[in-house]
């Protein structure tokens, strides 16, 4: 079954590019800049940041792949729907 336009999902806003990518690279800066100062307990402290922005970038993939899964059990509903009505899969 080939995707047709009206399945697309829309481009994200800008609140959804905000979330989804410059608070995770924000985090992680601000981790590299906290063990930039030096000494072995802002390393650490560096290093927990820095995982807290991974975590947030890995959480929001994690959330949309589980949303591009729902759009997908959609279409193949619809499919088959389609295959009751009609006898044969839809092109």
């Amino acid at each position: 079954m080939s995707e047709t336009h009206e399945n697309r999902p829309a481009p994200p806003g800008w609140p959804m590019v905000l979330l989804r990518y410059v608070l995770p690279a924000a985090v992680v800066i601000a981790g590299i800049v906290v063990m930039s100062l030096g000494s072995e307990s802002e390393l650490e402290g560096g290093a927990g940041i820095i995982s807290a922005g991974i975590a947030i970038f890995f959480i929001n993939w994690l959330f949309r792949a589980g949303a591009a899964g729902e759009r997908q059990r959609d279409r193949e509903d619809e499919a088959r729907e389609y295959f009751d009505r009609h006898g044969r899969w839809p092109d």
